[in-house]
């Protein structure tokens, strides 16, 4: 069993920087590939960003590629976003999940969720 925590959500203005974190319960942390999603209201929820239980790995969607950063931190059982050049079109509720074996862009591979985290990304 994982339980995940999001926090480091808020406002930011168009164009700025935020880094979300999520913190991971549970001593199999580390065996677990870990991805971020969001969700708009009225929208379904999209892949971001997903990363392997080593951090060798990373998968990105396009639309952030280049922009996002997805890192972990195995010995402090964390996951990181960080997001530069933001727009206001990705204003969402951004959540982090986890799977055993490969990372995955399919939200349904996912075996566990945090609450949610809310970023807001001002014109």
């Amino acid at each position: 069993q994982v339980q995940l925590v999001e926090s480091g959500g808020g406002l930011v203005q168009a164009g700025g920087s935020l880094t979300v974190s999520c913190a991971a319960s549970g001593r199999t942390f580390s065996s677990h590939a870990m991805g971020w999603f969001r969700q708009a209201p009225g929208q379904e929820r999209d892949f971001v960003a997903a990363i392997n239980w080593s951090g060798g790995t990373t998968l990105y969607s396009n639309s952030v590629k280049g922009r996002f950063t997805i890192s972990r931190d195995n010995a402090k059982n964390t996951v990181y976003l960080r997001m530069n050049s933001l727009k206001p079109e990705e204003t969402a509720v951004y959540y982090c999940a986890a799977r055993h074996y490969n990372p995955t862009y399919y939200p349904n591979d996912y075996d566990y969720w945090g609450q949610g985290t809310q970023v807001t990304v001002s014109s």
